[in-house]
């Protein structure tokens, strides 16, 4: 391994070194946490996927220290102090996390579910933990985080106490696959007897972190959830795209006089009615359909329903598919305008990152202009406040959402 002569006076620590082109040090200024590979200009040649460098300006300044990963995002930050990246590193911002949650009141007796970190809005771009009672899940979407996955075990155990009793890893789907790291979801703490009911604001649901999708459930939901219960009073519910049924149970709750939920996966359908049936057993109020969602909503009639949620997975993941993602949010919600019941109320969303709140509101505008009907935007919705997004990195900002008045 060589070191920038220039550098090795400067350089306290035993990490590699990236150094920039002239002025690209500008957006670290501004504590951006991604350096694209456009502006390095000279690297350690022996460097591996995953690993701590630290970065310095063309003038031989120290900027950064974060995980090295090839693609175009080259080094994704972790600290714009001169820090080892240790123990004591992780312990510090697990705790630090752990912190804020407890500072807005998000941990109490009837809720024991919440993202304790959220990327970069936690200062550790590339890492996701989600707590479900006593069980936390860790997904990594870097190989750097991959690569310290035992060292923010430790750390998690040390910041949760007694109250954590597994660590549940699934980063099979999320991590680069040109990596070729073989990773293998796994518990690597506990998974012995595992608790499988968590709870949500007093309703009680089971996250399927093993096989379900993301970590096993949608906690971004959460505030959105809440909200919905105070208008289903009285009103038929359409829950589309329901997962594991959360915004059905919520509607129940809110005294919903019929809730529908309606998934193509029957998998997700058999985990709506077991979390239905768990926090309302035997209620008659609740069926569940396995049914394609524009199939669905094209069989109905119109007036069935006078609440609507649309909640799709993410319609474009890549910014190459944005133009149709755009087209899929314009006919799905043209559809529920023209089937909505008049006085009725649609939940809709989006949470791909690469559409912008506005892209977002458009393609919903141009479907209520379809629809001829007279439209007006109630709420403005967005991620809950334990999915932070940092000041400085508005790309963490994905969820968006519309609540719409439809006469």
């Amino acid at each position: 391994m060589y070191h920038f002569n220039s550098l090795l006076k400067h350089h306290n620590m035993n990490y590699k070194i990236i150094k920039l082109k002239p002025k690209k040090e500008e957006s670290l200024r501004r504590f951006h946490p991604w350096i694209f590979s456009g502006a390095v200009q000279q690297k350690d040649n022996d460097l591996t996927e995953g690993e701590v460098v630290s970065v310095y300006t063309a003038s031989n300044e120290f900027i950064a220290v974060g995980h090295y990963q090839i693609g175009s995002i080259e080094v994704r930050v972790l600290s714009f102090e001169e820090e080892e990246i240790n123990p004591d590193f992780w312990k510090k911002r697990l705790n630090s996390a752990l912190e804020l949650r407890k500072s807005i009141g998000l941990l109490s007796a009837d809720n024991n579910s919440y993202r304790l970190v959220h990327g970069e809005g936690d200062g550790l771009p590339g890492l996701i933990i989600d707590i479900y009672a006593e069980t936390a899940v860790i997904q990594s979407h870097s190989v750097g985080m991959h690569e310290s996955r035992m060292m923010i075990c430790d750390a998690l155990k040390a910041v949760m106490g007694t109250t954590l009793k597994n660590i549940y890893y699934k980063s099979e789907t999320t991590l680069p696959y040109k990596a070729n790291l073989g990773a293998e979801n796994e518990y690597l703490f506990g998974g012995k007897d595992v608790a499988e009911i968590a709870s949500e604001n007093g309703l009680k649901f089971y996250p399927d972190w093993v096989k379900g999708q993301k970590t096993g459930f949608f906690v971004d939901q959460r505030d959105n959830r809440a909200l919905l219960e105070r208008y289903a009073k009285d009103r038929s519910v359409l829950n589309m795209f329901c997962y594991t049924g959360g915004f059905s149970f919520y509607a129940m709750r809110g005294n919903a006089k019929v809730v529908h939920s309606v998934d193509s996966s029957s998998k997700a359908v058999m985990l709506t009615n077991k979390n239905v049936e768990i926090n309302f057993p035997d209620d008659k109020r609740h069926e569940a359909f396995a049914e394609d969602a524009f199939k669905y909503l094209g069989n109905i009639n119109k007036g069935d329903y006078d609440l609507i949620i649309l909640d799709p997975p993410a319609f474009a993941k890549h910014r190459g598919a944005i133009k149709n993602a755009l087209q899929g949010y314009k006919r799905l919600n043209a559809v529920a305008f023209d089937k909505i019941a008049p006085g009725g109320i649609v939940f809709t969303f989006s949470c791909s990152q690469v559409i912008t709140k506005e892209a977002f509101r458009l393609a919903v505008f141009s479907a209520a202009a379809m629809s001829g009907r007279k439209v007006r935007i109630l709420h403005q919705l967005s991620q809950p406040a334990d999915h932070p997004i940092n000041i400085y990195h508005p790309e963490g900002e994905y969820l968006k959402g519309l609540v719409l008045y439809v006469e």
